[in-house]
């Protein structure tokens, strides 16, 4: 995971708060929330990157926004928008998220598949991550038509790709020969 020094040093900053006010898993609900909306929704992350947006524009459109979130979360946009680091905003939930599951001595396992998976076969890919982790794990899902069927299961440094295109690729390659 590559990503900015500053947005490592203020997530840190963030959990270090709020695991002292004890509003460290809330904050980590506010964090994932702020993941998906950006993830989601790229005019929003290319208002907080726009130079041409006042600091006073994006305050309000961020704490519009994540109305929801807990005073900790209000706080952080506030010293991001201050500091004109708004632009890093997902790389700081992304750390956080990921110092937050390691302080909780959890690992996050991400699953990419095609189309959304059923219930109990998410059961059984977060057994096989948790074998594969050796300790509790957290399932991320990803969906990416790309990989045509089958999934990949990513597991700290471990992978699993048991995708459709990686197939064909393999079956390409033995026809080469």
């Amino acid at each position: 995971m590559k990503l900015s020094r500053a947005a490592s040093r203020y997530a840190k900053a963030i959990l270090n708060l709020a695991v002292e006010k004890n509003e460290a898993a809330a904050v980590n609900d506010d964090m994932k929330t702020i993941l998906a909306t950006l993830a989601n929704n790229k005019e929003l992350s290319q208002f907080l990157s726009s130079p041409l947006i006042k600091m006073e524009q994006k305050r309000n459109a961020l704490r519009q926004v994540f109305k929801d979130s807990g005073a900790i979360t209000m706080g952080s946009f506030d010293l991001l928008v201050d500091n004109k680091r708004a632009d890093i905003l997902a790389d700081v939930a992304t750390r956080y998220i990921f110092l937050f599951e390691e302080m909780n001595k959890r690992e996050i396992a991400t699953v990419t598949t095609a189309v959304e998976i059923t219930a109990d076969l998410e059961a059984k890919i977060l057994a096989k991550a948790t074998e594969l982790a050796g300790k509790e794990v957290t399932l991320e899902k990803k969906i990416d038509s790309s990989i045509l069927g089958g999934f990949i299961l990513r597991v700290g440094d471990k992978e699993i790709n048991a995708s459709v295109t990686n197939k064909f690729s393999a079956l390409k390659r033995e026809f080469a020969q």
